[in-house]
């Protein structure tokens, strides 16, 4: 490391340098989002997804998200999320923090599913941004004012240009912070990682308690090296123990530790890519690592994994260690 100023710290000697290093990769968290794991009717199986939570929470991840994309929550019936969003907070009972996406097109229905998500419990709430159309930024600034003003606790904003048609710019999630103190964070899930750095330096320099995460695995270093505060991002459904591991490899600056992880992420990233929707993809994964009781059937229109398809999960889970 390049010697410069020193810090007196408690009488020990250390370059200003190392202390600034420091401070920026303690931020890092790396939040589950969570798949909703179905019976064989197509319900929500309460006890198959508390064994998830359980094992998620036991191997250490930073945060637990519930009806996020990944959890299918186009799909699901409004009393159907509030029977889940009740079961997630009683079982997980702060163990971890518990985030919970409300996004809605219905303005008034994502309100009262937030207010409700609050009142059993939820920490944060996650609402992506409108979608089908592409919206100018007045319509989207509309929308999330009037949900911040109407809902009682802390919003992550959610943007998933893939899905929505758009991108939410730094420009308008800064005007959004500067209204709204309860919109206290981002999901940017964008395989444009320069669009996130763009929200890290726009907001956080006048909000710098501002959380910016990235929405896919790879970007999680790169997002804490650039000032944000790590990933919410869906390898770690089935493999918590290699997210932790990385995780805090980050907090305690290992390099080796740090380059290890990054090769694991690296390499299984190709499970996005085994299927042409990967939320079956990640449950074959779950059902073949760490919940074999679990059934990996999908809200229609989805598919669970063809043979094929399981098969080629299998063989890359077993290339880095997963299974047998």
């Amino acid at each position: 490391k390049k010697e410069s100023t020193s810090l007196d710290f408690t009488g020990l000697k250390i370059p200003r340098d190392y202390i600034l290093i420091k401070e920026v990769f303690m931020q890092a968290n790396w939040i589950c989002p969570a798949v909703t794991l179905l019976d064989s009717t197509g319900h929500i199986d309460i006890e198959a997804n508390t064994m998830l939570w359980e094992n998620l929470i036991v191997n250490g991840v930073d945060g637990i998200l519930i009806l996020g994309s990944i959890g299918e929550f186009f799909a699901i019936p409004i009393e159907e999320k509030k029977a889940f969003i009740k079961a997630a907070a009683s079982y997980i009972q702060k163990r971890v923090p518990l985030y919970v996406g409300t996004g809605s097109m219905f303005i008034n229905e994502c309100i009262d599913l937030s207010n409700y998500a609050l009142g059993q419990g939820a920490d944060t709430l996650v609402i992506i941004s409108p979608f089908y159309f592409n919206l100018p930024a007045s319509a989207i600034e509309n929308f999330y004012g009037e949900i911040a003003r109407q809902v009682n606790g802390s919003i992550i904003l959610y943007n998933f240009p893939d899905r929505t048609g758009y991108n939410l710019s730094p420009q308008l999630i800064l005007k959004l912070c500067q209204q709204y103190p309860n919109i206290i964070g981002v999901k940017d899930t964008t395989a444009d990682m320069a669009h996130t750095r763009q929200i890290i330096q726009v907001v956080k320099k006048d909000f710098p308690s501002f959380q910016v995460y990235s929405g896919f695995d790879e970007f999680f270093l790169h997002n804490v090296q650039s000032g944000g505060d790590g990933c919410i991002a869906g390898i770690s459904n089935f493999a918590p123990e290699l997210t932790s591991r990385f995780t805090d490899s980050v907090r305690k600056n290992d390099m080796t530790a740090i380059h290890e992880c990054q090769s694991q992420i690296d390499a299984l990233m190709s499970i996005y890519t085994i299927g042409e929707q990967f939320v079956p993809i990640i449950k074959e994964a779950i059902h073949q690592t760490n919940l074999p009781c679990a059934c990996t059937r999908c809200t229609p229109p989805l598919l669970s994994a063809t043979d094929t398809q399981k098969e080629q999960v299998h063989l890359l889970l077993k290339s880095a260690n997963l299974v047998a």
